[in-house]
């Protein structure tokens, strides 16, 4: 992975989306028109929050958010969702 030059400001974060799921547990195939917009991903970056908000997330953390939640970007290739910290519903 390329070093992140994105870097979210005061309470922030930078999100890689987990990949939608392609199998049910049971086995079958889900096709792209059906497959349903994840709500999981990886912090990949953290603003310094603010006075009032100090930022609680850190790099690396797995978590879950709402399903309108965040701006989509790309960068480099990778979709990306930047979300305020109050956003993230939990930490997984």
């Amino acid at each position: 992975m390329s070093k992140m030059n994105i870097k979210p400001l005061a309470d922030r974060v930078l999100v890689e989306p987990s990949e939608a799921e392609t199998k049910t547990s049971s086995g079958i195939i889900i096709p792209d028109s059906a497959k349903e917009k994840p709500q999981k991903g990886k912090i990949v970056a953290v603003g310094p929050g603010t006075k009032e908000n100090p930022v609680t997330l850190k790099t690396g953390d797995i978590v879950l958010y709402g399903k309108y939640a965040g701006t989509e970007l790309q960068h480099n290739g990778i979709d990306y969702l930047i979300m305020k910290e109050s956003d993230i519903i939990a930490i997984v």
